[in-house]
């Protein structure tokens, strides 16, 4: 939880505003959680994208424009439809001292033994949602496939989170299944003379 982002307070709300703002490379967001406010922030395009690489769900310092440091999970982000650019950041003020819901990202290493032997390894979801305290919260989780064999299935239940973590996601959920390819073979009909 050391990463710091500076949220600045947002000048202006005119369109030539926020596009001179994004031309700067300042992208709009707001902050929720904090009382009843929501405030109209600003932050560093370039800044903000290093940490969504790194770490999307990461809990974030966030710095106010008052010295105010304070935590924040990135809770929803826009992004233009073609080119994939950051045009808002919806962020969320975190309360250490109570649980909370997120969700972890979950990356599959090895290579089944199932598509070593000619199987189609199919992903079902990357991603469960837990909950635990802030500090808790893990970043990501491996889950090594080398074991799966064809017609195995990786559900949510398999997944092993340490003391604290709830998971909410359906443990009967399926994540990953090595699917069996069957060949099928076309019957010819005889030719008749």
């Amino acid at each position: 939880m050391s990463k710091f982002i500076l949220l600045n307070k947002r000048t202006g709300e005119t369109k030539s505003h926020m596009k001179l703002a994004r031309k700067q490379g300042r992208i709009p967001a707001v902050l929720y959680g904090i009382g009843k406010d929501t405030l109209s922030l600003e932050v560093n395009e370039k800044e903000i994208l290093d940490i969504l690489k790194k770490n999307p769900r990461a809990i974030l310092q966030g710095k106010t424009s008052d010295e105010k440091v304070i935590p924040v999970i990135v809770q929803n982000i826009q992004r233009e439809t073609l080119s994939g650019k950051l045009l808002h950041i919806d962020f969320q003020h975190v309360n250490m001292a109570k649980s909370m819901d997120s969700k972890v990202t979950i990356h599959f290493s090895g290579e089944a033994i199932g598509v070593k032997s000619g199987g189609v390894l199919q992903v079902e979801m990357y991603e469960v949602e837990v909950r635990c305290m802030p500090d808790d919260l893990p970043t990501s989780m491996e889950v090594d496939i080398s074991g799966l064999a064809s017609g195995d299935q990786l559900l949510v239940s398999d997944l092993i989170f340490k003391d604290g973590i709830e998971v909410l996601t359906d443990p009967n959920a399926v994540m990953i299944q090595i699917k069996t390819v069957h060949e099928e073979v076309e019957e010819t009909d005889p030719v008749q003379i």
